[in-house]
């Protein structure tokens, strides 16, 4: 049986300067596409699955230019609405050695964000679909979204489909306080929560002991109790949290851990030198929902979803663009990075 993964939300004009110079240094800008659930549909169909984004693009060619950048990876796009006056776009300065990363966002009056439920008939596009996957960061846009997810996460388990959602707050969109009541709503129908080490504490007020992401100081078994605590709260039938230590902008340590079954899985720790962050917790989401759909057990699918994620911080863009065979190698031991001939 192939299955169908339907993933919905923003994709956005990516503007960087080249390499790590600064906003107020850079004459040139380097244009790229992306957005989490898109971010996450590319990698699926890097992987051989069926997968279809859905938003909402303005109907001029910047609009055209992320619909093509979707369809060149084999996403399809049928269901993309046409409609509104502008593309979101954020701005990307790479961080260096102990200088952060930085992102602006330029995102208001989105088409998706000035969306309206009549756009998107949930029935019809969840149709034959094995699984519905969102962000916290599309409801986080406003506007007529988080009713718009609601009815899609209604839909898809009247259906059967299961549902996943990243968490993925962003203060810079909302409050604590929204981001808690809306998602506490739309999580009453999700069956795998995925955040990583800050969200369940500024979404729920779930926090890890003895942890500090900031300074890269993780309390792993803190985490095991605040996958229990968010599995009791909402049901959910597996919790996964991305584990990032945090050395410094360029070097990071990247794990992982699961929760399925009343047990907690963790992955090995890869030791990371970063060439492009943005879009690793995508590609763990990916990552995750390949291993599940193909019938992986709670080790197998942890590990295939942190090697997943450790491979897309070698990778410019928002994209993760490795194989599930890259993958594999990965999660498998081959670690060395040697030439292969």
């Amino acid at each position: 049986m192939e299955h169908k993964v339907i993933t919905f939300g923003e994709i956005m004009l990516r503007l960087a300067p080249h390499g790590y110079y600064r906003f107020v240094q850079t004459h040139d800008w380097e244009a790229t596409f992306g957005g989490g659930e898109a971010n996450v549909s590319v990698s699926l169909a890097n992987f051989g699955i069926n997968t279809q984004f859905v938003t909402k693009l303005p109907e001029h060619e910047i609009g055209q230019c992320a619909l093509n950048a979707l369809r060149r990876y084999g996403v399809d796009t049928s269901h993309i609405v046409r409609g509104g006056t502008r593309l979101g776009v954020y701005y990307l300065e790479k961080g260096a050695s102990q200088r952060p990363s930085k992102v602006i966002y330029d995102r208001a009056h989105s088409a998706i964000a000035e969306a309206n439920a009549a756009d998107f008939n949930w029935k019809e596009i969840l149709a034959g679909a094995s699984w519905f996957h969102f962000t916290g960061i599309t409801p986080a846009l406003g506007g007529a979204l988080p009713a718009i997810c609601l009815e899609a996460c209604r839909t898809a388990k009247e259906l059967g489909v299961t549902v996943s959602c990243d968490l993925n707050y962003r203060k810079k969109l909302w409050s604590k306080e929204q981001a808690g009541k809306t998602m506490a709503e739309l999580c009453r129908y999700v069956d795998i929560c995925i955040a990583n080490e800050e969200d369940a504490a500024d979404v729920f007020g779930i926090h890890a002991e003895n942890t500090d992401a900031a300074s890269g100081a993780l309390n792993y078994a803190g985490y095991e109790s605040v996958v229990k605590e968010l599995a009791a709260r909402f049901g959910f039938q597996k919790v996964a949290v991305t584990l990032r230590q945090s050395r410094s902008a360029n070097d990071n340590g990247w794990s992982a851990m699961l929760y399925s079954g009343g047990a907690c899985y963790f992955s090995k720790k890869y030791d990371i030198h970063i060439v492009d962050r943005v879009g690793g917790g995508d590609s763990f989401c990916a990552g995750l929902i390949y291993a599940c759909l193909n019938g992986y057990d709670e080790q197998q699918s942890i590990e295939f979803a942190a090697a997943a994620s450790c491979l897309k911080h070698s990778i410019e863009g928002d994209f993760n663009l490795v194989t599930a065979q890259e993958v594999h190698a990965l999660a498998g031991g081959d670690a060395s990075g040697r030439v292969q001939r």
